[in-house]
């Protein structure tokens, strides 16, 4: 078949009929590019040959369609772009079940690591496991996040905190990257946290010194194709900015993009370092102050927004209604990881609304075009138009809003997610 033919839907949620678009800010978000149909006369064309949507619209408009078709019949349900997940650390062994009940009586983040949990525990752990089970158990986590309706992800290392298991990670990552149905944005993060018996200045020089200049070389002879971005944990405890503007430095020097955690537990003028730096985007934000919101509107940097790290751990939400009011780029993810286990992006898209005090449509921009931003992708993903590629779901309701106002229930509304034109998950 040359051509993918989905048609008899009711609603299309473009978000931009363009693909020069690369984010929409302020009240840009609010006014997403909608086509609506009463008779169910809506279809969407796929190039299969390249993966690119080449006609959206009526279907009495198509004009003549060539001999070889699939058709898909969205029984008068809707279509929109599948979702970007900005911020996810999906490769890692072991769980972290037994420190809830820490967490649900009250011990903060830091008092959990220092009770051996957190970071080091699943550091221990990954770094005991085979690269095949961390295959495999990646393997699983995709599969779920696909069902979800999520087809490109932004994916960290950063459990390993030493050379061989970041290595590691990162091929895990890139052979999910070319065999998985899913994309990857690879991001170095072996400044996740300090390890246990070494400083932050070792720490800092050993990424530095040794490991991304391996990394350098492992991308020059295609060993590592996927790794594309550089995170860093700024943080009182861990990195601090001077720190974490070396590292990310350094894997500029590379060609890697810094993409870091900032603000998320204290202030400490990380996301000023950012937005001078360029950094493409920044996580968490929690305590990230008025000139650090004007920064990164200035520099087009990103601000990815995780409430489910921030429900989780009860701390205070990213003032997001602020951020947009001034025109940061505000983008969503998951954050999934042993911490704060959710990769539902449906289920971040509620919480956004609820917590974040999002509106229905400012959350899909953050969890499909703007988020294709924070990862250099807001050009060819997040988007239903002639030209970019054909990522999207197909919903059973005539209203995508159900997606979000069903909280939790979107298992029982995808009925399609479908990745650079092929189906990726139907369900059953």
């Amino acid at each position: 078949f040359r051509m993918l033919l989905i048609k008899n839907l009711r609603q299309i949620v473009q978000v931009v009929d363009d693909t020069t678009t690369e984010f929409l800010v302020g009240e840009s978000m609010k006014n997403l590019k909608i086509l609506s149909s009463p008779d169910c006369s809506l279809c969407i064309a796929v190039d299969k040959k390249d993966g690119k949507i080449s006609f959206v619209g009526e279907e009495t408009k198509i004009g003549v369609l060539p001999p070889n078709v699939e058709t898909i019949d969205g029984k008068g349900g809707c279509a929109l772009p599948s979702f970007v997940d900005g911020h996810t650390h999906p490769v890692f062994a072991g769980d972290r079940v037994h420190e809830f009940a820490m967490k649900l009586a009250g011990a903060t983040y830091n008092e959990v690591q220092k009770a051996g949990g957190g970071i080091h525990f699943t550091t221990e752990k990954t770094r005991e496991a085979s690269e095949e089970t961390l295959y495999r158990d990646l393997q699983r986590i995709v599969g779920r996040m696909i069902e979800s309706g999520t087809t490109t992800i932004e994916a960290k290392s950063g459990y390993g905190l030493d050379e061989e298991t970041e290595m590691k990670m990162l091929r895990v990552l890139d052979r999910a990257s070319s065999s998985l149905p899913i994309e990857i944005s690879s991001t170095f993060c072996g400044a996740h946290a300090v390890p246990r018996g070494s400083t932050e200045e070792k720490q800092r020089d050993l990424i530095v010194d040794r490991v991304i200049p391996r990394i350098a070389e492992a991308k020059e002879k295609g060993e590592l194709r996927s790794v594309e971005n550089i995170d860093v944990f700024c943080e009182t405890g861990n990195f601090g900015v001077e720190s974490t503007e070396k590292i990310l430095r350094a894997g500029q020097s590379i060609g890697l993009t810094p993409n870091f955690h900032a603000e998320e537990l204290t202030y400490i003028g990380g996301v000023e370092m950012g937005a001078r730096i360029g950094s493409r985007g920044m996580s968490h934000l929690e305590e990230i102050s008025d000139e650090g919101i004007n920064a990164m509107a200035e520099a087009k940097s990103a601000a990815i927004l995780l409430p489910s790290t921030a429900f989780i751990l009860r701390l205070t939400p990213p003032p997001a209604r602020k951020m947009i009011e001034r025109g940061v780029i505000v983008a969503l993810g998951s954050d999934f990881n042993p911490n704060a286990h959710c990769l539902s992006m449906p289920l971040i898209m509620s919480l956004a609304c609820i917590t974040l005090r999002l509106s229905m449509e400012e959350a899909l921009v953050a969890a499909t075009l703007n988020a294709a931003y924070s990862i250099r992708r807001g050009t060819s993903h997040g988007a239903l138009s002639v030209g970019r590629q054909a990522d999207l779901l197909i919903l059973s309701s005539d209203r995508w809003e159900n997606l979000i106002y069903q909280m939790g229930d979107h298992s029982h509304l995808i009925s399609l997610v479908i990745k650079k034109g092929k189906i990726v998950h139907t369900r059953t």
